[in-house]
């Protein structure tokens, strides 16, 4: 038989509803104003006994502070919970306390009685103990704690901060267990901080209870003789009943929420329940529990003393200490487990290489571990750039101090092997006049170490100075961020591996994994097509666009190409769009230096070989003067603003980009076959 389906607003007003939690807390307020009948006030009283104790059962068995962050908002409601019922009472024991004990309720009259013992001086007595109890010891030792943990929870948000930036730079963890655990530090800060201002909900009901009870007794002192005519005996302990019993069921829900306040905010770090860690720690050792039982078996036999108890305590002591003695005993004579027999994990650490490393004197360490770690947060921002811009995904930075460098100075390692180095001054900053002159401003002379122009180090007072007169101003994070972009973008050919090639081509889209599955290992290898995207990567060429990469493969392989130079240049030629735009310069056309017929030739009749490894062999005499040549038509053209593309045929493109490559290797050098149709051109020049 089927349920019946409640609407939507009904299910809200069940336990743990947003309706419901409002209801309740407006029923909190209008019982401040409003007077309750008593069996209402019965059911009030008895829902915050109740709810006290769970709260301080929850608290027992948190193994996280973090697992209770409603702890301080509970706190806030369970003590309006008892003000307003401390009001109702109030009310009703001004209004209805001569009539007899019963006036208040049952509860009140039941504690008072109980309390009380028929004796009022005795009742008064044990109700200020616990008032003292409550407010001088647990609720002041638990705002204190508080207080402090929260200070220092604040104070180490920083250090915390920071060591999660070092471990994603690292590479020890990934972006969403970083965001992870920034959101838990988060909590953490703010559950704390909120714990602190909480303690001061419970050290002022404490407060009020001591006020509410001394304005019952002395008002109800009052009424009953004055109102009622009452005896001043009889009223006192009417009035006296009905005092302390109110109090005492306030006091108690209060007093089992200030513990659970205190193990709440003494839990700490640990994340074992309160039981497991007492029972840890306390039984942990037979010595201790030996000593204790000794002790307990001494004050048995000193004369007046009760036997019995001490005894009890010194056996059952004696009697645990024992069996913690035989068990570690036990595992003392237990034979050792053998060693594991030895692995290779140890050597292959020992041979694992750091693909990019930064290593930086004791002076530059505050770059990357300070209060604002900028290196980190820009190599964080250069890895996004080389994927978005290059489709190659930079691998972790491993950042570490060198106390052989000189305080200042740094270097990038790529393979573990020198690639750069260079000399920073914090917390000067490099200003660099794009003239190529040193700006004439007071500073420290230096090199740029990216590019090595003329420079000059600047105090931050003269940044603003040295930007009005057209200088680029860089801090030191910067400078090491640009050094460190300069050094990957030509060393990426070297850090895409095997294994990066594999990853690129599992984290392509659904729609192209045929297209993969056609070609690899069919009609190209992993290897090979490594090699192929190394090849665009070393001119500076992005991947970013696999698919294409892998068509032109395919129509390469298609054809009958075999040597990686013909294959190559129809990856290229699928590329002419993204090639074109790349080497578009600002005025909209792509400047083109093409070769001349002569040279043409020069090259077609150089090449020797098989037509899939033809190799260049012209005489160094005619190398020399192409190079000069080629160094001249360039500089005119940069003379006249502009950044040229050098062009040449397909056949001969190849050898061309080699020779070009090592007298100016920022020069684009492509075919005829590289330039898309669409592109606007310009001729800029002739070799």
């Amino acid at each position: 038989m089927g349920g019946i389906a409640l609407p939507a607003w009904l299910h809200r007003l069940q336990p743990g509803g947003d309706i419901t939690l409002a209801i309740g807390v407006g029923l909190l307020l209008a019982v401040l104003v409003v007077p309750l009948p008593t069996l209402l006030l019965d059911a009030g009283l008895a829902l915050s006994i109740t709810l006290s104790v769970l709260v301080l059962m929850v608290a027992l068995f948190l193994r996280s502070p973090l697992e209770f962050t409603a702890f301080p908002q509970l706190l806030l409601l369970t003590t309006l919970l008892r003000l307003a019922l401390n009001v109702a009472t109030t009310r009703t024991i001004l209004s209805h306390g001569h009539e007899g004990p019963e006036a208040a309720g049952h509860v009140v009259a039941a504690f008072g009685g109980f309390l009380m013992g028929g004796d009022v001086m005795v009742g008064l007595i044990v109700f200020a103990i616990l008032l003292i109890v409550n407010f001088m010891v647990v609720t002041k030792g638990s705002g204190r704690i508080a207080e402090v943990a929260a200070r220092f929870s604040l104070d180490a948000m920083p250090g915390k901060q920071m060591a999660i930036d070092a471990d994603l730079s690292a590479g020890i963890i990934d972006e969403p267990e970083a965001r992870r655990r920034r959101s838990e530090l988060e909590q953490e800060s703010a559950f704390h901080g909120a714990m602190d201002g909480a303690a001061k909900f419970v050290r002022g009901d404490a407060i009020a209870g001591l006020i509410v009870t001394v304005v019952n007794l002395l008002g109800g002192l009052g009424i009953g003789v004055l109102r009622h005519g009452l005896a001043i005996g009889e009223a006192a302990t009417t009035f006296a009943t009905l005092t302390v019993g109110d109090g005492l069921i306030s006091q108690i829900p209060a007093l089992l929420i200030s513990v659970a306040a205190g193990i709440v905010v003494t839990k700490g770090s640990s994340k074992e329940r309160a039981d497991e860690m007492m029972s840890r720690q306390l039984g942990g050792g037979w010595k201790p529990m030996a000593l204790a039982s000794g002790a307990a078996g001494f004050l048995a036999l000193m004369p007046g003393m009760p036997l019995l108890p001490f005894l009890a305590l010194a056996g059952g002591g004696g009697a645990l200490a024992w069996h913690r003695r035989e068990a570690e005993r036990k595992q003392a004579e237990a034979p050792p487990p053998p060693p594991p027999p030895p692995g290779e994990p140890p050597v292959a650490e020992a041979l694992r290489l750091d693909l990019l490393r930064l290593e930086l004197g004791y002076g530059l360490l505050s770059l990357a571990a300070g209060e604002a770690p900028r290196l980190t947060e820009q190599i964080r921002s250069l890895r996004r750039t080389m994927a978005s811009e290059m489709g190659f995904v930079l691998p972790s930075v491993r950042i570490q101090d060198n106390l052989e460098l000189p305080p200042d100075e740094y270097i990038l390692r790529v393979k573990e092997i020198e690639a750069a180095r260079g000399r920073l001054r914090p917390p000067l900053h490099l200003a660099i006049d794009p003239s190529g002159q040193v700006p004439a401003m007071p500073g420290e002379r230096t090199n740029e170490p990216t590019f090595g122009l003329p420079a000059l180090w600047i105090e931050e007072a003269l940044r603003d100075e040295a930007l009005a007169r057209g200088c680029t101003v860089v801090d030191c994070a910067g400078v090491l961020a640009t050094h460190l972009t300069e050094t990957v973008r030509d060393t990426m050919p070297e850090l895409l591996s095997f294994a990066e090639t594999q990853k690129l081509l599992d984290e392509l889209p659904a729609e192209h994994k045929k297209l993969v599955s056609d070609v690899i290992p069919a009609q190209i290898g992993v290897g090979a097509l490594q090699r192929v995207l190394q090849a665009l990567l070393a001119e500076r060429v992005s991947i970013r666009d696999l698919p294409t990469i892998l068509e032109g493969v395919q129509e390469a392989t298609a054809g009958g190409a075999r040597g990686m130079g013909q294959i190559l240049a129809t990856v290229r030629g699928r590329l002419a769009r993204q090639l074109s735009e790349a080497a578009r310069g600002p005025q909209g056309y792509v400047p083109l230096v093409p070769l001349s017929g002569e040279w043409e030739l020069a090259f077609a009749e150089s090449l020797a070989g098989p037509p899939e490894e033809r190799q260049l062999a012209m005489a160094p005499s005619r190398l020399q003067e192409f190079m000069q040549r080629v160094r001249e038509v360039l500089d005119a053209a940069a003379a006249a603003g502009e950044a040229p593309v050098l062009v040449c045929s397909a056949g001969i493109r190849g050898h061309v980009r080699a020779i070009v490559e090592r007298f100016r290797p920022s020069t684009t050098v492509l075919s005829q076959t590289e330039i898309h149709p669409r592109s606007r051109i310009r001729t800029v020049g002739t070799v």
